[in-house]
């Protein structure tokens, strides 16, 4: 099997032509932690002949003028700096066309609202945002004022998803009955959300609305199907105090930087070691407060670290998921079991904590693995697409696709909007609601019917199924 043709820029005189029709398109971005760098350096290195940064606001000062400082660095026209509480003044001075929007989660239905209301477009850093009411007025907004919202789902750009998607859309196994997803965060990444702003379920939704969106926005779109029920279970069992004493120490403290006990844990993060968190964090918390190296262990924390959810879906199929935030090894295996057979897949993520100099969601070498197991036939293993970066290369090869004028036609449809974002986090959202109800929630009840994101075609789930060989 030989991937899709891989996505290239347009020749010079396309890129003119384009460039003529469309001119460079304004962007702003409010929210400019680390994840931001990825959106800026792509509209100021990579797209700039159809792009522009025009403003950039955050609620740090000294993170606004590290942006304004990349810029130059970047050999870009250096944008203004705004403070959040500017953020309309922004949109009203610089006219930005879209706006980006990469701030803590639960803000993001605020600056996505009021961007859409003064008539921008929205991208929006998944998960869309973190609760049903806040989901909901973002749909109605964007019915309203008619603003295109797209949420970044990176890891369907990632090569070998869209093979595991390929593969699906092909028929290779049939009509998909049930689906096996188990993803594991290591003691690096995983503890990484216990010591940041992730660690409070009003600040992120915990990790089933963070972390699991993009799990379930792929199995939603690998299955191009809308979840229906959910059902879950969780616990914080690991990152806890008594967990701190177990492992010799006398007992959560309030950060890293001035543990008295720092030398002896495995989990103490040493900002100034890294010049990224140094700059972004440690030198800005005079403007905000903002902690980067709280203690894992700490009693506040409120998120689970071991999760599980059982998922209907409006085809049939059923989702049995889990995550597990303290894993010996980091990345995820799925098998889809079909009316053909069953496909396997698993991916080894390299080693990363977010904000330092390591590749974000690198693949391990070797790391990727892809059967397909024909039903009461002898399985092959399929040799795995592949690409270069950050999330496997899907960075890039999304990047593109946002920032292109004229992007190649994509025939997985891996671009999500507003309808995509909704039907991953209610998955989360009604898990955390079943946490708390003990009962099994109907996503419908959450917000209403969510519109059906767009899929490209699956097997049709009555055609004639082969009856499978007699033994031997």
């Amino acid at each position: 099997m030989q991937p899709p043709p891989a996505k290239r820029f347009m020749s010079e005189s396309h890129s003119q032509t384009s460039l003529e029709r469309f001119g460079r398109r304004r962007y702003a971005i409010v929210g400019l932690g680390s994840r931001r760098e990825l959106y800026q350096d792509g509209i100021e290195k990579v797209h700039a002949r159809w792009a522009q940064l025009v403003g950039v606001c955050d609620v740090n000062l000294g993170r606004v003028e590290l942006a304004r400082a990349r810029s130059a660095r970047n050999g870009a026209p250096v944008p203004p700096g705004y403070l959040a509480g500017d953020f309309d003044r922004m949109l009203r001075e610089q006219r930005p066309e879209v706006v980006i929007v990469t701030t803590v989660d639960a803000t993001h239905h605020d600056y996505l609202i009021r961007a859409m209301e003064a008539g921008c477009d929205v991208i929006t850093e998944k998960p869309m945002t973190t609760d049903a009411e806040r989901c909901r007025r973002i749909l109605e907004t964007c019915r309203r004022t008619g603003r295109r919202c797209r949420v970044t789902f990176n890891y369907r750009y990632s090569p070998p998803r869209a093979q595991v998607k390929d593969l699906l859309m092909r028929g290779e196994i049939g009509d998909v009955l049930s689906v096996d997803f188990h993803w594991l965060l290591n003691t690096h990444h995983g503890a990484d959300y216990f010591r940041r702003w992730h660690s409070l379920k009003r600040n992120s939704g915990g990790l089933f609305v963070h972390k699991s969106t993009h799990h379930f926005d792929l199995v939603n779109w690998w299955l191009g199907a809308v979840p229906e029920t959910v059902a879950a279970t969780g616990k914080r069992e690991f990152y806890t105090p008594a967990m701190a004493r177990r492992m010799g120490l006398s007992g959560p403290q309030a950060r890293c930087l001035t543990c008295p006990e720092k030398a002896r844990c495995g989990f103490a993060l040493d900002l100034a070691a890294s010049p990224g968190l140094k700059s972004l964090y440690l030198e800005q918390e005079a403007h905000d407060g903002y902690l980067r190296d709280r203690c894992v262990f700490r009693e506040e924390i409120d998120i689970e670290d071991t999760l599980n959810a059982l998922v209907t879906y409006d085809t049939g199929a059923t989702l049995s998921y889990s995550l597990n935030a303290f894993n010996a090894w980091e990345g995820y295996t799925v098998a889809f079991n079909g009316t053909k057979g069953r496909i396997e897949h698993s991916l080894v993520e390299s080693v990363y904590v977010n904000g330092t100099e390591s590749i974000q969601g690198g693949v391990a070498p070797d790391g990727v693995k892809i059967r397909v197991i024909p039903m009461r036939n002898p399985g092959y293993d399929v040799t795995p697409w592949t690409a270069e970066g950050d999330h496997g290369g899907g960075d890039r090869l999304m990047l593109e696709d946002i920032f292109l004028p004229e992007p190649p036609r994509d025939p997985y449809l891996r671009a999500a909007d507003e309808r995509a974002g909704a039907c991953s986090i209610l998955v989360g959202i009604a898990a955390n609601r079943s946490l708390e109800t003990g009962t099994r929630v109907r996503v419908a009840d959450l917000v209403g019917q969510v519109p059906r994101p767009d899929y490209p075609p699956m097997p049709a789930r009555t055609a004639a199924v082969p009856m499978p060989l007699r033994p031997a």
